[in-house]
């Protein structure tokens, strides 16, 4: 077995991978990333590109008010205080300062601000996140502190006198044990790859797609088991709402409920109050017949989409013939094996109930969370989304201390072992919000490696 060493070892090239690697290069450490993919990117360079940020200048510029206070809030909200405190804490406190050093490294923003699962206020700001992580690459090349290993996978920690030293790799298909002066970084990503491990922690998933990075495995959870690494908020693992139950082509889901629509089932009834977290909507989805259902939307409703936002890009579906259209409430209800009277009732209902200001079934009163009035659907053409749930990632993992050290069952602190990213758990809790896993990567594995740094 062929030995080399780095200042610092991160394992993983998505965003919280080079987030960790440009932060330590900064600080004067050699850094070796190691990827076990033939190209860098995992999960980070498929998602859907959203970013939770608060008091931006674009959000300033289109006149939304937003604070870290009530990103705070809405974190916690939407977690359902079962969230780690100190790490939502330190998410808010990092996120504005993470968001113009993705500026500083020439990191674009497209789009309008949108509000999402979670949030408030609009402050889903938007990156092509294939293009975010060719740039971070290209800057930390550019360091020339930072080398990238792909094909390069990791497969056990070593621990020498109880500090984490080294990790033994398969790199072209010859072992290679790797040396960490300084610390070795877990950036591995989740497990949505792994039905088996997911099946293990949530078996009421076992319905939805599992979508992800192709290495997204849990080999760094499992690595990081071995030596007694803590876990949390593995019970709440939940599929997002919105994925299309038979396009393999497109992984990204549609949230026309976002924009106003509602969800009803193969009965033709609502089923869930549509404000409120896509992971748990994903839920509610499982639990309906089939484990799939639809978002009914109305032509108003099809034209508030922005086809600049993966999520809201209602026109390139109906394009690619996945959105059904209908002149009307009871054509669209033929066309996707309803009772014409029942959906029309559905629909009837929900609009008396917009009128009144009052959802008295399901309680709903915004659009998302705590944004938007609700409206009312009434205008055709009329169209239906066929949605299941779909595990893109995991939200759940390592139990960390807010330096980003992994901690073992007993709440020590496990020495020369950092993590950031889908790896790690706390951030979330009981649901999610949209543009956090993002964000929690990059400000994440700056905050890794600065702990790195500091030894």
């Amino acid at each position: 077995m062929s030995e080399i060493s780095a200042d610092i070892v991160v394992i993983g090239g998505g965003a919280a991978g080079f987030a960790a690697a440009l932060e330590a290069a900064a600080g004067g450490a050699q850094v070796l990333m190691l990827e076990k993919q033939p190209e860098a990117g995992g999960s980070s360079a498929m998602c859907g590109g959203c970013l939770a940020f608060a008091g931006t200048d674009l959000q300033r510029a289109e006149g939304v008010e937003d604070s870290d206070e009530l990103l705070f809030n809405d974190l916690r909200e939407v977690g359902q205080n079962e969230n780690d405190e100190a790490l939502v804490r330190l998410y808010v406190d990092n996120q504005l300062d993470t968001y113009h050093w993705l500026l500083g490294h020439g990191v674009v923003f497209s789009g309008a601000l949108e509000a999402s699962s979670g949030q408030s206020v609009p402050r889903v700001h938007n990156v092509d996140p294939a293009d975010m992580i060719r740039q971070l690459a290209a800057r930390a090349k550019a360091t020339g502190r930072v080398e990238l290993r792909t094909n390069t996978a990791a497969r056990r920690l070593v621990r020498e006198g109880g500090r984490i030293t080294a990790v033994q790799a398969t790199s072209d298909g010859a072992d290679v044990e790797i040396t960490a002066a300084r610390a070795i970084i877990l950036a591995s990503g989740g497990f949505s790859r792994n039905p088996a491990m997911v099946h293990r922690f949530v078996p009421e998933c076992d319905r939805a797609f599992f979508i992800g990075g192709e290495g997204n495995v849990g080999d760094g959870l499992r690595m990081a088991w071995a030596h007694g690494a803590d876990f949390r908020d593995m019970a709440y693992i939940k599929g997002t709402y919105g994925k299309h139950p038979v396009d393999e082509a497109n992984h990204h889901c549609v949230l026309a409920v976002y924009k106003g629509a509602i969800a009803v089932n193969q009965d033709g009834k609502r089923y869930v109050d549509e404000s409120i977290s896509y992971k748990l909507l994903g839920d509610a989805c499982l639990r309906q017949p089939y484990g799939a259902t639809y978002q009914i939307l109305d032509q108003d409703i099809f034209k508030d989409g922005d086809n600049r936002v993966r999520i809201l890009d209602f026109e390139r579906r109906l394009e690619e013939g996945l959105m059904i259209q209908a002149a009307s409430l009871a054509e669209l209800a033929r066309q996707i094996d309803i009772e014409p009277e029942v959906l029309a009732r559905t629909v009837a209902d929900y609009n008396a109930a917009v009128d009144a200001g009052v959802d008295l079934e399901f309680g709903r009163a915004h659009l998302v969370h705590h944004h938007g009035a609700l409206r009312r659907i009434e205008h055709a053409p009329f169209y239906a989304y066929p949605s299941t749930a779909a595990v893109y990632g995991t939200y759940c993992g390592l139990c960390v201390d807010t330096g980003m050290r992994v901690q073992d069952v007993f709440g020590a602190v496990i020495p020369g072992l950092l993590a950031a990213g889908e790896v790690v758990g706390g951030l979330h809790g009981a649901a999610y919000m949209t543009g956090s896993a993002l964000g929690k990567a990059l400000i994440f594995g700056r905050v890794a490696a600065r702990t790195a740094l500091a030894g």
